[in-house]
């Protein structure tokens, strides 16, 4: 296993080096084979505790990572607001030192404001007292687990004995979906170019507006591209990842109809033609069915990678938890 990693939190993927890429990959596909062998289990963090914090709903992320923790013999802390003394006026950093007090050595944390995993880490730095954290998603900003998951199901698709990230140079990925309010989208965007894979997104242009271009990194805007119709995104693309609409996020009246949503952008088996041949599908979850992408092609296993994203997702967090649980800085 990899010893030499460097990074006390991970918060998010838009400074993310290739070298570190590469590390979480290869640290996942060793997880990955100690989740296909017997036991299933192994003692890398035995004697560590794992808190989830998680202020907003999650099924797959939450799950993921507390049998991540347990997998690696972590004792694990599950936190829900609904219950917790945030009822009755205790405010997150309160929770978040109490957690710290009873032993927590990462905290996984999720939060409907931007920033908040990131203000908790340079709190926690400032009480010194060596506690890592994970941002499993806040607001509309990032999710660097599930940016790094979808990076390592497409390299494994690539090369499943050897994913590394350089698979992608040349690769064309299409992002379709609400692009606006997803933070999967931002992290998988930032991952991918670093790959030196071509990026095109495509939705609505409710959902993307053009200045969305101008919030990435000026060094990969050459090959991030926006479209407002789908057929341009898909043309020759090797990989295609469709979004969830999240209405709940929606402030504003965006879209006309679910129904016409999928009209133009929904994905299809029909519309995968455009593609080049062997294309392959992602989503992040949960799905809409019938929306973003047909039910028949979400169940077809030539092409839709979904069911693989989940079991790849309790890996590579293995990984990211291993890392950072034994950062030695």
């Amino acid at each position: 296993m990899n010893n030499n990693w460097q990074r006390k939190h991970i918060l998010s993927l838009e400074d993310f080096t290739v070298a570190e890429y590469d590390m979480v990959l290869s640290t996942a596909l060793s997880f990955r084979s100690v989740l296909q062998s017997k036991t299933k289990k192994v003692p890398a963090l035995q004697g560590q505790v794992v808190a989830n914090l998680f202020f907003e709903p999650s099924t797959r992320t939450r799950s993921s990572f507390e049998l991540a923790a347990k997998r690696l013999s972590a004792d694990v802390l599950n936190f829900s607001p609904g219950t917790s003394s945030l009822t009755k006026g205790e405010t997150i950093m309160d929770t978040v030192t109490t957690y710290w007090s009873m032993g927590a050595n990462i905290m996984v944390i999720r939060h409907s404001g931007a920033g908040v995993p990131l203000n908790i880490a340079s709190q926690l730095d400032k009480l010194n007292s060596g506690v890592s954290v994970f941002n499993a998603g806040d607001g509309m900003h990032q999710h660097p687990s599930q940016g790094l998951l979808d990076l390592f199901t497409i390299c494994c698709c690539l090369d499943a004995d050897n994913p590394r990230i350089s698979l992608l140079e040349g690769k064309k990925i299409a992002i379709v979906g609400d692009i606006l309010h997803s933070r999967v989208a931002r992290s998988n965007i930032y991952s991918l170019l670093a790959g030196g894979a071509e990026v095109h997104l495509a939705a609505p242009p409710t959902l993307l507006p053009m200045l969305f271009k101008e919030t990435v990194n000026s060094k990969y805007q050459e090959r991030l591209f926006v479209h407002w119709e789908l057929k341009p995104a898909l043309e020759e693309a090797d990989f295609v990842m469709t979004l969830r609409l999240q209405k709940e996020r929606m402030s504003e009246y965006l879209l006309p109809s679910l129904r016409e949503y999928h009209q133009l952008f929904g994905i299809t088996h029909d519309r995968l033609k455009w593609c080049k041949p062997g294309v392959k599908v992602l989503h992040p979850g949960p799905v809409n069915r019938g929306v973003e992408i047909s039910s028949e092609l979400m169940d077809d296993a030539n092409y839709s990678l979904i069911g693989e994203q989940v079991t790849n997702g309790v890996a590579v967090r293995m990984a990211l938890l291993y890392l950072i649980g034994n950062y030695k800085g």
